[in-house]
C-alpha cells in the first residue's frame, strides 16, 4: 500500500504502528472484533499522537503506543502473548534511537510488566545493547520497573490455542520442528507483534518492537523483534522501521536495517525500499510478513505480502488511517 501524496507538506511529526501480520482475512473476523482493533489501533495512535503533539520525543511516542498494544490481550505482545510449549510466556523487545543510534533489547523475560520499557531503559542505563531471561529481569527490577507475575500475561485465548496445537501434534504421526508452530497456518506463527515508529518535532527518529514471539516455541527460541537490524531499526539519516512476521526470515534478511541501508547507498525512497524488501527478499527465500516505516521527511509506508496486517498512522497536517487488510 503506497501512503504518500504526490506532494504533501512536510509533517511537523509522524507516527506509524502494527499490531502484527498474518493470515487475517475478512471472511473470518467478526464485526465485533474488528471494531475491537480499529479501536486499539485508534488508541495506541492517539497515544502516541499525544505525546508529538505537545513536542515530546519520539523515543517517548513509541513507548507510549507500544505500552497500550502490550496491555491489551488483542495482540502477541504482553497481556495477551502466545504461550511456550511448557506453557509459559517469554517476552522480547527492542528499541532504537535514529539520533544517536543507540539501541536496547531484552530477550525472554518473564517478569517484566513492559518489555518495551526495559528495552529502552537498558539503551539509556546500561552500557550493552542486549539481555537476556534472568539478568534482563534483574536489571529491570534494579532500574524499578515494575514486575509481574507470569501469570499476568496468560489468557484464556493463548492457552487454548497452545492446548490445540498440542492436541494437533499429538495426533499427528511426524511434526518436525518447522511445522510445531500452526494450525492449519493460521493465528499461531509471531501474529500480533506490536510495533510502532515516529518522527518528532525535532526532525529525531525512534522505533521499537515488542513480541510474545511464536506459540510453541522451544529451546529459548528468539525471532527477529529483540535483534536490532532484523526487527527494529532507526537512523535519522534515513528512516525508522520495526517489523512483524516469520521471524527467522527478518534475521537472515536484517530486514530492518536493509530498507534503511537501501535508502542510505541506493538513495531510493522509503516506499521503493520497503517494497523491495518485503515484496521481493522476503518473498524470494519464503518469508512472509510485513513492516512499517517512518523517514526524516516524515512520509510513511507500511508494506506486508500476508493477507492482512493490523496497521496505522497519524501525522501532523491531520492525515490518519488505520488498516487491518489488504486493500
Amino acid at each position: 500500500m503506497q501512503s504518500q501524496d504526490t506532494n504533501p507538506p512536510k509533517p511537523a511529526y509522524a507516527l506509524v504502528i502494527h499490531g502484527g501480520a498474518g493470515t487475517i482475512l475478512k471472511e473470518n473476523m467478526t464485526p465485533e472484533r474488528e471494531a475491537a482493533y480499529t479501536a486499539a489501533l485508534q488508541a495506541a495512535l492517539e497515544a502516541g499522537e499525544a505525546v508529538l503533539k505537545e513536542g515530546g520525543s519520539s523515543k517517548e511516542a513509541v513507548v507510549a503506543a507500544i505500552q497500550l498494544m502490550e496491555e491489551n490481550p488483542l495482540f502477541n505482545s504482553g497481556v495477551g502473548a502466545v504461550f511456550t510449549h511448557e506453557e509459559t510466556v517469554e517476552l522480547d523487545a527492542s528499541f532504537m534511537d535514529g539520533a544517536t543510534l543507540n539501541a536496547g533489547a531484552v530477550a525472554g523475560v518473564k517478569t517484566v510488566k513492559s518489555p518495551i520499557a526495559a528495552a529502552r531503559m537498558v539503551m539509556d542505563s546500561s552500557v550493552h545493547v542486549m539481555l537476556s531471561g534472568k539478568g534482563a529481569e534483574q536489571f529491570a527490577e534494579k532500574m524499578g520497573l515494575e514486575m509481574v507475575e507470569n501469570s499476568y500475561f496468560h489468557t484464556e485465548r493463548r492457552l487454548n490455542q497452545i492446548k490445540r496445537i498440542k492436541d494437533s501434534q499429538a495426533n499427528a504421526t511426524k511434526t518436525p520442528y518447522k511445522g510445531e508452530m500452526s494450525i492449519d497456518g493460521t493465528d499461531v506463527y509471531k501474529f500480533g507483534t506490536v510495533g510502532a515508529a515516529a518522527l518528532d518535532k525535532e526532525g529525531n527518529l525512534a522505533a521499537g518492537t515488542s513480541t510474545g514471539g511464536m506459540s510453541n516455541k522451544r529451546y529459548g527460541r528468539i525471532g527477529d523483534s529483540p535483534i536490532i537490524g532484523a526487527g527494529t531499526y532507526a537512523n535519522n539519516a534515513s528512516c525508522a522501521v520495526s517489523c512483524t512476521g516469520h521471524g527467522e526470515f527478518f534475521i537472515r534478511n536484517v530486514v530492518a536495517f536493509d530498507v534503511a541501508a537501501r535508502m542510505m547507498y541506493q538513495d531510493l525512497s522509503l516506499e521503493e525500499a520497503g517494497d523491495k524488501v518485503v515484496q521481493e527478499v522476503l518473498m524470494e527465500m519464503g518469508g512472509d510478513g510485513g513492516l512499517i516505516s517512518v523517514d526524516k521527511d516524515g512520509n510513511v509506508h507500511m508494506p506486508f505480502n500476508t493477507s492482512g496486517m493490523y496497521r496505522g498512522y497519524v501525522k501532523s497536517t491531520g492525515e490518519t488511517y488505520i488498516g487491518i487488510y489488504k486493500d
